[in-house]
């Protein structure tokens, strides 16, 4: 099925668990900046995760979420008819939780990591747009947004060691 229409696409992801996923529970109809609103999402799983588990079962919840993100991706891209449909924000939510569970939890470093992390997805440099245009599939809908996370802690963590040192 190709082009389908935004009144089709909200009816499939409120009717198809892997579209409601891929989707994040509708976050990614959102307009503007679907990619935007997911990575948003994942700042009250965190935090709600962290209120009730420890930030170890939060690691191993996003790595869950990453393999099945893969699978959740090649379907709702089958379904759309679009590999990689902008309304897809399973692959944000996903990797910036990896980004918030491995950084240090400072309120101030996770904002800038928040900044940081969509400057990368969006702009997609140092090999992230070479990635995303080779790799195909539910796989390279993930992997892209994994090395804009990747790329997130190392420049994230570098801050707040400087932060750190400079006190």
């Amino acid at each position: 099925m190709t082009n389908v229409t935004e009144v089709t696409i909200k009816r499939q992801v409120f009717s198809n668990l892997d579209m409601l996923l891929a989707f994040g529970f509708g976050i990614g109809l959102i307009r503007p900046g679907p990619g935007t609103w997911g990575t948003i999402l994942a700042f009250p799983v965190h935090y709600v995760w962290l209120s009730f588990f420890s930030i170890q079962s939060l690691l191993i919840f996003w790595l869950v979420f990453l393999l099945v993100g893969v699978r959740i991706c090649e379907s709702a891209g089958s379904k759309l008819g679009v590999p990689d449909h902008s309304g897809i924000v399973i692959d944000e939510i996903v990797s910036f939780g990896l980004v918030l569970a491995i950084l240090p939890n400072v309120i101030w470093l996770q904002i800038v990591s928040f900044l940081i992390f969509r400057v990368f997805d969006i702009w997609k440099p140092m090999g992230i747009a070479r990635v995303d245009a080779q790799v195909k599939g539910g796989f390279g809908v993930m992997l892209d947004d994994l090395l804009a996370a990747l790329y997130t802690i190392i420049v994230s963590l570098g801050l707040f060691q400087l932060s750190v040192y400079f006190g």
